[in-house]
């Protein structure tokens, strides 16, 4: 495995200001680049390996393993350094006015080709460092490196701008429309927001006195369909100032020229109460409509709901798993992205099981997919549906002579068996491992493995070597432009493949 190289230059302390000038080492996982500090590991953001930067320590206790720092002044500047198109996240604008930048856009000083770059270094590092490969491996699978899914858009989204199709806000002391500082629970203002699509900014929400409020959630289909906005009211304000704050805000938005749905908004129960229009938002790819509700989970880049199933798609066909007939598993299956692809696959004779943790969720896959009666759509935590099913199908199993097991066995029967194939879309967080020993007990045939995260991604790799599996195919994409966050979608195969057994319908 080979380790990244870090700057051991001694960075120059300035006297007793919190200010330091270093030289900067390589890109970490998370936005940073790590530079040292009389040998202690500082993480910079907003700065570019190779830089010489003056830094102002943000986190620096002395018995701390590690320090945190933002450039302030950029010393010997990378040929990749780029003016920042946002200067609100601007820190070297901030830095010249005393401020924090806000987070969201730590990759703006930094050319678009330099970005892929540093994205593909970051995810080979994770899988050799935390998902132990060889080199020599991730080299084979990372060797096309991270890709732009921009490249062909219009010279705007070419630039990485104009692809978030959701964003949160929050609402600073003045009741005016902000973001937060990273790290910070400081809310500092904003006029527009260049990374989202051109939907969210003709709201112009920044105009309105969003006073009693505390979040504003944006939600505006790629396809043109109406947006939402949900606002959460400030805790502790009463029902009745809550609700003179809510009418305020809505009668103000249904004079836009295109008028949003809007609805007040729980951020801890998820309940959504709707004021105008309607609760949930109109998505689609190029094959299925996806009614998704409040702020359930969709994937936020304008692109990305086809590129990911159509990537995970071809790696599961191109194996022969997903025939005619095939039973298939749809896992975190959010509103049904996967699950409704999955489900033509398969065919009528098919079956694929969809199981969402989230109650509200769960209730849109129904609705999307009620016309699939291949669907079987369960609710609830992705480990316990798997041991639940593994227990019925070992109970039947024992209770079924052994002539009537292969009798079904041989027709059908409607014994369950293992599955075919499962798509994997965890949270950001991974799968962990006991989804991935039950997955591994479960014995399906492949997983397609969707993550928005390169670490946690890789530590479920590790998870699954250890139960015998190994990572064949890997695709990156670039759907978080102008951020650290990187996209990929994997193959994972059993080293011993398994015969035809016992866990789906």
């Amino acid at each position: 495995m080979s380790e990244p190289r870090i700057s051991t230059s001694t960075g120059t302390l300035s006297g007793g200001t919190g200010r330091l000038t270093v030289t900067v080492g390589p890109a970490a996982h998370g936005g940073h680049c790590v530079a040292r500090h009389e040998g202690r590991v500082i993480f910079v953001r907003h700065a570019i390996p190779g830089e010489v930067v003056e830094i102002a320590l943000t986190e620096h206790d002395d018995g701390a393993s590690f320090w945190r720092a933002d450039v302030t002044q950029v010393v010997e500047a990378s040929p990749d350094r780029v003016a920042h198109f946002w200067p609100e996240a601007d820190a070297l604008e901030a830095a010249s006015r005393g401020a924090a930048p806000i987070g969201g856009a730590e990759f703006g000083h930094i050319s678009r080709a330099r970005q892929l770059a540093l994205k593909t270094d970051v995810v080979r590092e994770q899988l050799e460092r935390l998902g132990g490969l060889p080199a020599a491996a991730v080299d084979g699978l990372v060797g096309a490196g991270v890709e732009d899914v921009d490249a062909d858009g219009t010279p705007e989204q070419q630039a990485g701008l104009g692809w978030r199709t959701r964003v949160g806000f929050a609402v600073t002391p003045a009741g005016k429309l902000g973001m937060h500082a990273h790290r910070s629970h400081e809310v500092l203002p904003v006029q527009g927001m260049p990374l989202a699509v051109p939907a969210v900014d003709a709201l112009r929400l920044w105009e309105l006195d969003l006073s009693g409020i505390e979040r504003v959630e944006v939600a505006a289909p790629a396809n043109g369909s109406e947006a939402l906005v949900l606002l959460a009211p400030a805790p502790g304000l009463g029902e009745k100032a809550a609700g003179l704050a809510l009418k305020r805000i809505s009668r103000a938005l249904q004079g836009r020229p295109v008028p949003p749905s809007v609805a007040r908004w729980d951020p801890e129960t998820g309940a959504v109460t709707v004021l105008h229009g309607r609760s949930w938002v109109r998505e689609a790819t190029a094959d299925h409509d996806f009614r998704v509700t409040g702020d359930g989970f969709w994937q936020i880049h304008r692109r990305a709901p086809q590129v990911l199933t159509d990537a995970a798609l071809e790696f599961l066909n191109a194996g022969g798993h997903l025939n005619d007939g095939a039973a298939v598993a749809d896992l975190y299956a959010g509103a049904g992205l996967f699950t409704a692809p999955l489900a033509d696959a398969v065919g009528p004779g098919g079956s694929v099981l969809s199981v969402e943790g989230s109650a509200g969720t769960s209730r849109d896959a129904r609705k999307n997919l009620h016309a699939s009666a291949q669907v079987e759509i369960v609710q609830g935590r992705v480990e316990r549906v798997l041991g639940a099913r593994a227990r019925d199908a070992r109970d039947a199993r024992d209770e079924a002579p052994r002539a009537a097991r292969d009798q079904a066995g041989a027709r059908g029967g409607g014994q369950r068996r293992r599955f075919d194939a499962v798509v994997l879309d965890p949270p950001r967080a991974g799968a962990g491992k006991s989804v991935v020993r039950a997955l591994a007990a479960a014995a399906p045939q492949a997983i397609a493995y969707v993550s928005c995260d390169p670490a946690a991604f890789a530590r479920d790799v590790k998870y699954f070597a250890g139960s015998g599996w190994q990572l064949e195919r890997l695709r990156a994409f670039d759907l978080y432009p102008h951020t650290h966050h990187v996209e990929t979608v994997a193959l994972l195969v059993p080293v011993n493949p398994p015969g035809r057994g016992v866990l789906a319908r």
